[in-house]
């Protein structure tokens, strides 16, 4: 609820890396790992505003981030076959409206 994320081992209740105030204090309404490249996650934020994390480009701060205008969106979701090595990752945005929005990431980040 503060933005900030955790980043967990399965082995452990403590955290191998945290970042506090990630969406610069908005509340965090979903996160996922990218299907095809393992050390990218995408975050959602309640302002609509779209965190892409690459952990080995930078593991401090978010490499990109995307302001969705006109409409709140209320989730999200990641698009892709991992078994393939085409690069193609899409995110399902679904808006206050009902409406859903696709759109695809750059090859960058979904490359294996």
């Amino acid at each position: 609820s503060d933005g900030s994320i955790r980043l967990h081992q399965m082995t452990s209740e403590y955290p191998v890396m945290q970042w506090n105030d990630s969406t610069n204090g908005q509340p965090v309404i979903a996160l996922q790992w990218a299907l095809t490249r393992p050390a990218v996650f995408f975050v959602l934020d309640a302002s609509s505003n779209i965190y892409i994390w690459d952990l080995l480009e930078n593991d401090l701060l978010p490499v990109a981030k995307q302001t969705i205008p006109s409409e709140n969106v209320v989730t999200m979701t990641l698009l892709g076959e991992p078994e393939k090595t085409n690069g193609l990752l899409g995110i399902a945005l679904a808006k206050e409206s009902g409406q859903i929005d696709i759109q695809y990431v750059k090859k960058k980040w979904a490359l294996p």
